[in-house]
C-alpha cells in the first residue's frame, strides 16, 4: 500500500507542467498518510452552517464542523510554489472528488503591515492547477474570518490548500480553527431547497366557521395566488417600446424592472443642459402598467468610460460639485417615489473618478443628497466580481464591508448592496459564502445583473444560470433577483437571451420559466377537517382565497409576508 502510494506521487509530480515550476517540500513520508486518511466524503446528516463574521476579534471562534475533514489533514510548513507571496502552514489533502462540494472557513492574522488580503487557495498535484476558494481582509491585532468554497473539475488524488498574500512586508500568516466540510451534491440542493421551504414559504392555518361562528367540518377551500412577493426580474431597454409581443412576455413573467442604459447620465444628458428623459419616462410608464417595481440604475457610474465627455472635461472641482448636484436633483426630482431603488455609486470599488477630483467624502454626500431627494428609496452601492471572483480582492466581501463602514464613519446609514452577478462558470460554494458574510450586516442584499458568459454555450449558460438563481432564492440575505438580460432591436443581449427574435425560449428562458413556475403557489385546493381548519404551506405572496359549503360561501384575501409563526385566517361563511 505504501508503495503505490509513493509512485502514484512520484508520477504526479512528473506530470507538472514546467511553467508552473512548483517547489514543493513534502516529505514522500506524507504520502504513507494517504493510504490511512479518511476519504473526502460528507457525512450523513451534517448541515450547512451559515455562519459568518465581518468584525476582527480578538480571538478566534470554533471551527465549524469542528474541522470537517482538516481534522485528518497533514500540515506542512515550508510550502512554496511558482506564484508570488508569502505562505502560512498548509494542508495536504488526498482523494479529493470533483463531485463533492467543499465548504472551507478559517480565522486568519498575520505578522506585518497593518491591512492585507489572504487568499486561500486549493492546488492539486497532478496537474499543477490552483483555484482561489475564499478571501479575506487581514489585520494583525486581531482575528479576520475567512470563508469560502470550491468544487473541482476534475477528481485529485493529492492537493495542498494554501494560502497567500501579495504583501512583501507580511512575514507570517497564522491560521486558526480551519474547517473543509465535503457535501454531496444531493445533501447541497437538499440544504437549499430546505431554505427555500423555510425562508420563500409560509404555513398557512385558515379556519371556517358559519354564521353562528359554530366550525364547519367538510367546507371547499381554494387559495389562489395573485402575485409573489419575492422579486425577479429583468432588465429591459428601448427595445421594448412599441414591440407588444416583448411586452407580453416580459409582463407574464416579471415582477421587477431595470433600464439598461436609458437612466445613465451620459443617456439622460449627453450634452450639459441637454436633457431628454423621453425614453426613461416611456420605459417607466411601461413597467408601472404592468404592476412591476423599477430598479434606478444609475445615478453616478464611476468607471470614466462611462463617464459623460462633458463631465470628464470639466476643469475645476467647483464645476464638476455643480454638475453633480444637477444631476441628484434633475433626476431624482422627477422620479420622486418611482423607483424602489437607486444604485448611487456604481463600481465604486473598481473605479474613483468623482472622489480623485472631489475628495474621498464626495460619495458620502452623494447619499446624503439623493436620500434628501427621495427618502422612500432605499440607496445602494453596486459592484461586479463580489460572488463572480475569489481572486478580485477589490471587491471582496470584506472590502464591501470595510467600504461600507467608511461611507457610515462619514454619517451615511447603511441601506442596500448590490451585487452584479456576471459569471463565467460560477463557484456556488463560494457565492454561497460570500453572501452568508454579507448577510451579517443585516442589510437588503441583491443580485442586480445576473448572466453567464456568452463564450459558453446556451445548454451550459442555461446550467450555470439556474445554479445561481437557486443559489441567491435560497439565500437568506437575498432580498431580489434581476437578470440582466435586455434585448437589443437586433435581438441579441449583453451576454445572455432569454429567447430568440420571435419570443421562442432559448434553453436559459426555459429555466427561468420553469423556476418561476417552481417558487409560486399557483392553486391550493382542500377541505377543512374535523375542527374547520385547513393547513398549508405557500410561497410569500398575495392570495384569493375562496371557501363554500352547501348554499354558503365567502371570500376574501390575505398576505403572506416572511416570518416564522403560521398564519392563521378566520373567515365565516354568509347564508
Amino acid at each position: 500500500m505504501e508503495a503505490v502510494a509513493v509512485a502514484a506521487a512520484s508520477s504526479s509530480l512528473a506530470l507538472l507542467p514546467p511553467r508552473t515550476k512548483l517547489l514543493l517540500l513534502l516529505p514522500l513520508l506524507l504520502l504513507v498518510v494517504a493510504s490511512l486518511a479518511p476519504h473526502a466524503s460528507s457525512a450523513d446528516g451534517v448541515r450547512y452552517d451559515y455562519k459568518a463574521y465581518t468584525e476582527c476579534k480578538g480571538h478566534p471562534e470554533p471551527a465549524l464542523y469542528n474541522g470537517g475533514i482538516l481534522r485528518w489533514a497533514k500540515k506542512v510548513k515550508d510550502f512554496r510554489t511558482a506564484d508570488e507571496g508569502n505562505y502560512s502552514p498548509s494542508f495536504v489533502l488526498y482523494n479529493m472528488s470533483a463531485d463533492t462540494v467543499y465548504s472551507f472557513s478559517c480565522w486568519v492574522k498575520f505578522d506585518g503591515p497593518a491591512t492585507v488580503h489572504v487568499k486561500a487557495k486549493i492546488l492539486s498535484l497532478e496537474n499543477g492547477g490552483s483555484q482561489c476558494l475564499g478571501t479575506a481582509l487581514v489585520r494583525n491585532d486581531c482575528w479576520s474570518f475567512l470563508k469560502g468554497g470550491f468544487t473541482l473539475s476534475s477528481a485529485s488524488q493529492t492537493s495542498v490548500l494554501y494560502f497567500q498574500t501579495a504583501s512583501p512586508n507580511a512575514s507570517m500568516v497564522s491560521i486558526r480553527s480551519a474547517s473543509l466540510q465535503p457535501f454531496s451534491p444531493e445533501q447541497w440542493s437538499q440544504h437549499r431547497e430546505d431554505r427555500i421551504e423555510l425562508i420563500r414559504k409560509r404555513s398557512v392555518n385558515v379556519h371556517v366557521s358559519d354564521s353562528s361562528g359554530s366550525r364547519v367540518v367538510g367546507a371547499n377551500v381554494a387559495v389562489h395566488q395573485m402575485s409573489r412577493d419575492f422579486p425577479l426580474g429583468s432588465a429591459i431597454s428601448k427595445a421594448i417600446l412599441g414591440n407588444k409581443p416583448y411586452q407580453e412576455w416580459f409582463s407574464k413573467r416579471f415582477n421587477a424592472a431595470v433600464f439598461e442604459n436609458e437612466l445613465k447620465w451620459y443617456a439622460t444628458e449627453p450634452w450639459p443642459g441637454k436633457e431628454d428623459y423621453t425614453l426613461a419616462d416611456q420605459l417607466l410608464q411601461f413597467v408601472q402598467s404592468s404592476d412591476a417595481v423599477a430598479r434606478g440604475h444609475n445615478i453616478f457610474w464611476e468607471d470614466p468610460k462611462y463617464t459623460p465627455w462633458w463631465v470628464k472635461n470639466l476643469t475645476s472641482a467647483d464645476q464638476l460639485r455643480a454638475a453633480v448636484a444637477g444631476r441628484i436633483e434633475s433626476l431624482l426630482s422627477r422620479y420622486k417615489g418611482d423607483f424602489v431603488h437607486w444604485d448611487v455609486s456604481n463600481e465604486m470599488l473598481h473605479f474613483d473618478f468623482y472622489e480623485s477630483r472631489l475628495g474621498r467624502n464626495a460619495t458620502a454626500e452623494f447619499f446624503r443628497t439623493a436620500k434628501r431627494a427621495d427618502p422612500l428609496a432605499t440607496l445602494f452601492l453596486n459592484d461586479f466580481n463580489v460572488v463572480e471572483e475569489c481572486d478580485d480582492v477589490s471587491s471582496s466581501a470584506d472590502s464591501y464591508v470595510s467600504r461600507l463602514r467608511q461611507l457610515a464613519d462619514a454619517g451615511v446609514t447603511f441601506e442596500g448592496i448590490g451585487l452584479e452577478g456576471h459569471f463565467g462558470k460560477p463557484n456556488i460554494p463560494y457565492v454561497r459564502a460570500v453572501l452568508d458574510k454579507l448577510g451579517t450586516l443585516r442589510l437588503p442584499v441583491w443580485l442586480t445583473e445576473i448572466d453567464i458568459s456568452s463564450s459558453l454555450d446556451q445548454k451550459t449558460q442555461a446550467a450555470y444560470l439556474e445554479e445561481v438563481l437557486r443559489e441567491g432564492f435560497a439565500h437568506p440575505s437575498v432580498d431580489g433577483i434581476m437578470l440582466w438580460t435586455a434585448m437589443d432591436a437586433n435581438a441579441s443581449c449583453y451576454q445572455m437571451c432569454l429567447t430568440d427574435g420571435s419570443f421562442v425560449n432559448l434553453p436559459a428562458g426555459d429555466v427561468v420559466d420553469r423556476l418561476l413556475g417552481e417558487w409560486q403557489t399557483k392553486e391550493v385546493l382542500g377541505a377543512t377537517n374535523d375542527r374547520g381548519s385547513f393547513n398549508f404551506s405557500a410561497f410569500l405572496g398575495e392570495y384569493k382565497l375562496s371557501v363554500t359549503y352547501l348554499n354558503s360561501s365567502a371570500e376574501g384575501t390575505f398576505s403572506l409576508a416572511r416570518s416564522d409563526d403560521t398564519k392563521h385566517i378566520t373567515i365565516r361563511l354568509s347564508p
